[in-house]
């Protein structure tokens, strides 16, 4: 296979430390862009750190004159009634989720459009398409990068292309304090049809399908990678 070069947004932990390490294995080249500090990142990888909501961010000088792909994995998890959101909390949601991927996409969109053929990978929930209490701000941000991720598919189409992963709940530093002791371990495992709660290589392992040439006739699409939480009712 031939090494390519990959951007990930937010790469140092989670989800996307979990594609990160995937795709060094398959011998790429990673750029990885974070407001974490990165103590163990895959041999080779370039390290940018810095906050891609930080409307003054340059990434020319970082990224590579063609890129293959690049995957935003920044994201929220903000579970409250709608009477305690503010309409604060609605804007914050909606610059993790969406502004800030414009941002990272824009920066790239250049250099993907060297490359010839490239692709991008966001990330929803289960809660756009699933209504679930507690989860207004989130899935309203989360409903806009799917919209944002047709439109973008049509648009570069058929140079780069869109796609989008909504998982369920997956064992995240984001999602810590949903699954921090036993009992709640449990009830996460015994709601989902698979009886278990996601892990970050679960929903790696689909950005990875998506990012290679394996999908190479796959755009526009969500693709639900959630234990058959969004579709089944066991």
């Amino acid at each position: 296979m031939e090494p390519k070069n990959y951007l990930i947004i937010g790469g140092t932990s989670g989800i996307g430390a979990a594609l990160a390490e995937a795709l060094s294995k398959e011998g790429h080249q990673l750029f990885i862009v974070s407001r974490s500090e990165a103590p163990d990142l895959p041999e080779g990888a370039k390290y940018l750190k810095a906050d891609i909501l930080d409307l003054q961010i340059d990434l020319s000088s970082f990224l590579p004159e063609v890129l293959h792909g690049m995957a935003y994995c920044p994201g929220s998890i903000n579970l409250r009634s709608f009477k305690a959101l503010k309409p604060a909390d609605f804007e914050e949601e909606f610059r993790i989720n969406v502004s800030g991927a414009v941002t990272a996409i824009k920066a790239a969109l250049r250099p993907m459009q060297k490359a010839g053929q490239a692709s991008v990978v966001m990330f929803s929930t289960v809660a756009v398409q699933t209504g679930l209490p507690f989860h207004a701000s989130i899935a309203a941000s989360k409903g806009a990068v799917e919209g944002l991720t047709r439109s973008l598919a049509a648009e570069f189409a058929p140079g780069i292309r869109f796609n989008a992963i909504a998982p369920s709940l997956t064992d995240t530093p984001l999602a810590a304090r949903l699954l921090n002791d036993d009992a709640k371990r449990e009830g996460a495992a015994q709601r989902n049809p698979m009886k278990r709660f996601g892990l970050p290589n679960d929903i790696a392992q689909a950005a990875l399908f998506l990012l290679s040439e394996n999908s190479s006739w796959v755009t526009g699409q969500v693709l639900h990678v959630d234990g058959g939480y969004g579709a089944l009712k066991v």
